[in-house]
């Protein structure tokens, strides 16, 4: 069993920056894929980043990357997201996720392959 907080989020103007963070807990954390993925009110879950267990491979959905950075401090048992230049379209209540990986260097977009997920934490960017 694996237990995720998510920490971080908060009101942004436009442009501004926000890092979230996921601590976990439980099983080792080391061995799980983590992703993180956002949903707006009245839309679907959209995936947002992963980054495999050796933090050695990441992958980003389309409308986030080369703005949001995704790392692990696998000492503190804790995922970031760091988010730059953020839109009102970013808003939304942000969730990290683990999967129980299949490999080093695995990384998913798909949230029915995630085991765990957190409560979840709200982003609002204002225009």
């Amino acid at each position: 069993q694996v237990q995720l907080v998510e920490s971080g989020g908060g009101l942004v103007q436009a442009g501004g920056s926000l890092r979230l963070s996921c601590a976990a807990s439980g099983r080792t954390f080391s061995s799980y894929a983590m992703g993180w993925f956002r949903q707006a009110p009245g839309k679907e879950r959209e995936f947002v980043a992963a980054i495999s267990w050796n933090g050695g491979r990441t992958d980003y959905g389309e409308s986030v990357k080369g703005r949001f950075t995704v790392s692990r401090d696998i000492a503190k048992s804790t995922v970031y997201l760091q988010m730059n230049s953020l839109k009102p379209d970013d808003t939304g209540v942000y969730y990290c996720a683990a999967k129980s990986s299949s490999g080093p260097r695995y990384v998913t977009a798909l949230s029915y392959e995630y085991d765990y997920w957190g409560q979840g934490t709200q982003v609002t960017v204002s225009s």
